[in-house]
């Protein structure tokens, strides 16, 4: 027997071993004493944060397009650059409906609406287009809507905020695609100590990839107290729509001089 297939057959056994174990100790869960549980629970939450890093990774490889997750175009002098998960990797919960406000979808993305009969679903799905760049998109479905906002609330790292100084650009590069057509806003808010700087744009008619820049010179940013970043993208009159964000990514980087 060849090495390689007595490997094989070693991790299907130790792997049908794994599975029995938690079956027995699921069969019994409802009356095994407390401190048990408690070691159980321990076991399986470290279990399930390295499964869920290798589904992540894994769907990311296998995801189409077959492409980085990292590929897309930046400007010259970027010093930091980011494509949300949602966008590059599969999300545990792919898919929501019926969606009420401050409900989160991953972990940087939120929804933000004052509907009070929410007909909004919300959804990962598989790029499947020859130009796409990201192995997901993100899709929001709006029938009935008798509120008067729709946003996605997106939580910047760390690393946005790390270094930022009013000398910086933040560029938002999106794919969207509508169903008819509708006025998309994306707002930059930055937190600096107790006040938060905001610079609003619109972003043009969808048109495959469209580009929208922040700069940071027209704003009373204090570069010693940034803390957090986030930005919106506002929907107006989103009902009866379509809405599919194809790729999502934000660069930064510092402003020509003159």
């Amino acid at each position: 027997m060849s090495g390689s297939r007595a490997g094989r057959m070693m991790a299907g056994l130790w792997q049908r071993r794994v599975l029995a174990r938690w079956h027995r100790r699921l069969r019994v869960a409802g009356d095994a004493p407390l401190s048990t549980l408690r070691d159980h629970m321990a076991e399986a939450d470290s279990l399930r944060t390295v499964l869920d890093e290798y589904r992540a990774t894994a769907g990311m490889r296998l995801a189409r397009p077959r492409i980085g997750s990292d590929s897309f175009p930046l400007p010259a002098g970027t010093d930091w650059a980011w494509r949300p998960r949602s966008w590059r990797a599969p999300l545990e919960v792919g898919g929501l409906a019926g969606v009420v406000s401050q409900t989160r979808l991953g972990r940087e993305v939120a929804v933000f609406h004052d509907c009070r009969d929410s007909a909004l679903t919300i959804r990962q799905q598989r790029n499947r287009g020859e130009g796409d760049l990201a192995p997901f998109a993100l899709r929001l479905d709006i029938l009935h809507f008798d509120g008067s906002f729709l946003s996605l609330a997106l939580d910047l790292p760390e690393a946005a905020c790390t270094g930022l100084q009013r000398r910086h650009l933040l560029r938002l590069e999106l794919g969207v695609a509508c169903e008819r057509p509708i006025e998309i806003f994306a707002r930059l808010n930055v937190r600096h100590g107790p006040n938060v700087e905001q610079i609003v744009r619109e972003l043009p008619a969808p048109s495959g990839r469209d580009v929208v820049e922040f700069d940071l010179a027209y704003t009373k940013l204090n570069e010693k107290r940034v803390e957090l970043a986030w930005l919106d993208l506002i929907f107006d009159q989103p009902a009866m729509n379509e809405i599919t964000i194809r790729d999502l990514v934000v660069a930064r980087y510092p402003r020509a001089e003159i």
